[in-house]
C-alpha cells in the first residue's frame, strides 16, 4: 500500500467521523468521495458501513440519557418494513437514479430552509409523518446506506433540543447499517484487505468522530438545528456531484 492511499484512507476516515461525531450521519457522504479514489467501489461502502457503525457506538455513548423507547419503535417499526422491501428490490431499482433523486430532494430541503429566517418548529407529533420517514429511511438505508439523513429531515421539522433529534437518528442509523452489515457478511463481502483499511482508518475516525461529539456538545439546540440544514443541503450537494462526475 503506498503513502497516497493510506494518506487517502486517513482523510476520509477523518471527515467522514467528524460529520458522524457532530450530526450523527454522514460518514459515507464525506469519506466516499476519498475512499472511492483508493480502492474498488465495493470496498468503500462494505468499510463505509463499518466505520459508520464504529463512529455510531461512540455518538451513541454521548446522548445515551436522551434515547426515548417509544419514539424509536414509531420508527424503527415502518424502517423494518423499508428495508425488506429495499432487500426484494435490489436488483429492480436503478441505484444510480435513485442517488440523484434523493440529492435533488436534499438540495431542495436544505436550500429552501438554509436561507430562512425561520426555521421548522412544529410542536405536536404526527404518527402517519413518523411511519412514512421511517419507512423512506429503511427503505433508502437499504438501497443507497443513506438512512439517516432521511431521518434527519423528519426531525428538523419538530421543536426539539438538539440531544432529541440525535437520540432518534442515532440508534436507528445503528440498527438499519447493522442490518444492512449482517446482509453484507452473508454474501462474503468482508474479505481479509477490508479489515486492514478498517485497522488503518480506525485511529483517524476515532479523531474525527471525537472532534465532531465535542462540537456537537458546544453548540446551542438552535444552531444544532440550523447545522442540520446546511448539511442536508451540503450533503445533497456532495452526493450529486458525486454521482454525476462518476458518470463524465
Amino acid at each position: 500500500m503506498g503513502v497516497d492511499v493510506f494518506l487517502l484512507i486517513a482523510a476520509g476516515a477523518l471527515a467522514g467521523g467528524f460529520a458522524n461525531g457532530l450530526a450523527g450521519f454522514g460518514t459515507g457522504l464525506f469519506a466516499l468521495g476519498w475512499w472511492l479514489a483508493a480502492m474498488p467501489p465495493i470496498d468503500a461502502v462494505v468499510t463505509v458501513v463499518i466505520m459508520s457503525l464504529i463512529g455510531g457506538l461512540q455518538g451513541l455513548y454521548a446522548v445515551r440519557n436522551a434515547i426515548e423507547f417509544r419514539s424509536q419503535v414509531r420508527f424503527l417499526v415502518p424502517a423494518s418494513n423499508g428495508i425488506l422491501v429495499g432487500y426484494l428490490c435490489l436488483e429492480l431499482i436503478n441505484i444510480i437514479l435513485l442517488k440523484l433523486l434523493v440529492a435533488g430532494f436534499l438540495i431542495m430541503f436544505g436550500g429552501f430552509f438554509a436561507f430562512r429566517k425561520k426555521l421548522p418548529n412544529l410542536k405536536k407529533r404526527y404518527l402517519g409523518v413518523d411511519v412514512f420517514v421511517g419507512f423512506i429511511g429503511g427503505l433508502s438505508g437499504m438501497l443507497t446506506g443513506m438512512s439517516g439523513v432521511i431521518l434527519t429531515i423528519g426531525s428538523s421539522f419538530y421543536a426539539w433540543t438538539k440531544a432529541q433529534r440525535r437520540a432518534l437518528v442515532q440508534p436507528f442509523n445503528m440498527i438499519v447499517l447493522g442490518t444492512v452489515l449482517i446482509l453484507m457478511v452473508g454474501r462474503g463481502l468482508l474479505t481479509p484487505h477490508i479489515w486492514l483499511t478498517v485497522l488503518i482508518a480506525l485511529p483517524f475516525s476515532i479523531i474525527g468522530t471525537q472532534s465532531g461529539i465535542f462540537a456537537f456538545r458546544r453548540l446551542s439546540d438552535h444552531h444544532f438545528q440550523r447545522l442540520l440544514i446546511w448539511l442536508i443541503f451540503l450533503s445533497g450537494l456532495v452526493l450529486a456531484g458525486r454521482e454525476i462526475s462518476a458518470r463524465l
